[in-house]
């Protein structure tokens, strides 16, 4: 026999043994009927990595199991970068903190005067959760404007540092819940001028604020699951509501959801979805654009969900 064929034979023989030894191990893997040390070794050379088969519009992108209080997903995570109207999720936080859900707020002619119109009259007076609902649900600017007018924290006491009481009160909050990446400027994220954002955050950051929220108020932004609310201020006046993101009811298990778009920002997109019991994900998409914010989330939803099952 010729001995180069005979060595051929012998190695095509010892990789056939080697894939029906995987092969069987990764069926007894996924069968559970076998776990060992080399289980996740075996699964990475068997099963591609779902979120390696995502194409993203985004700039960032970040998804984080926050039971587990573990990242699952980073696309320049740490890039600090204009969050737009996510901001409103910590004014609306700090305002529910600090006047809890029965509080009233009222709203001036100052806050109809802010960019964009959502049928807010001047004067009205609101419960502030129904106002966090109608804020959060359409991102209105006249509802942040005038949930930022209870907030009494911050550093009244100190203008040394240039910043006004409430975006002092803003960058407080974040600083203790360890947003290294993110500083406000505004209540609303819009954008200040041509060259300077609202406030600014990263994709990472911005998650951990989203884990915050669903362990310490997991109902703060429960009308964000709805594509249609109707509600009323204190004064009688009944608001018809519709939801910024419009694929909110295609989305499995969501159980908060947030939009923003400025010229700066481009598309942003912030979500807490349901994985299974007690597991909520959260997915934060900054920098993309306002259509194909949506499905980079969705992308994000279903490779996280593939990566949990594995």
């Amino acid at each position: 026999m010729n001995f180069k064929n005979k060595d051929h034979i012998i190695v095509s023989g010892l990789a056939l043994v080697f894939f029906l030894f995987l092969f069987g191990r990764m069926v007894l893997i996924q069968t559970n009927i076998l776990t060992s040390p080399e289980e996740e070794h075996i699964k990475q050379l068997l099963v591609p990595d779902p979120f390696s088969l995502i194409h993203l519009k985004a700039k960032a992108a970040f998804v984080f199991d926050i039971e587990k209080k573990k990242p699952l997903y980073s696309l320049n995570g740490e890039a600090q970068l204009p969050l737009a109207s996510l901001t409103k999720i910590m004014t609306a936080l700090i305002a529910l903190e600090e006047q809890g859900e029965d509080g009233i707020a009222i709203v001036s002619k100052e806050a109809i005067l802010e960019e964009g119109d959502h049928g807010f009259l001047v004067g009205e007076r609101w419960r502030l959760k129904d106002l966090i609902d109608a804020t959060l649900l359409t991102s209105s600017n006249d509802g942040a404007h005038a949930l930022a007018s209870v907030i009494t924290s911050g550093g009244r006491d100190s203008f040394a540092s240039g910043q006004s009481p409430l975006t002092e009160a803003l960058n407080q909050k974040a600083k203790q819940i360890g947003l290294s990446q993110t500083f406000f400027i505004n209540e609303t994220g819009f954008d200040i001028n041509l060259g300077v954002s609202g406030a600014y955050g990263s994709a990472q950051d911005f998650a951990r604020l989203l884990g915050y929220v669903e362990r310490e108020h997991p109902h703060l932004m429960e009308a964000t699951t709805h594509l249609l609310l109707t509600t009323h201020s204190l004064d009688g006046a009944v608001h018809n509501l519709e939801n910024t993101n419009k694929f909110v009811e295609t989305f499995p298990g969501i159980v908060a959801s947030k939009t923003g778009t400025t010229d700066l920002a481009g598309g942003n997109f912030a979500l807490i979805f349901d994985a299974g019991p007690m597991r909520p994900i959260a997915v934060v998409v900054l920098g993309s654009t306002p259509d194909e914010r949506f499905s980079d989330a969705e992308q994000l939803i279903f490779a996280a969900l593939k990566t949990l099952q594995l």
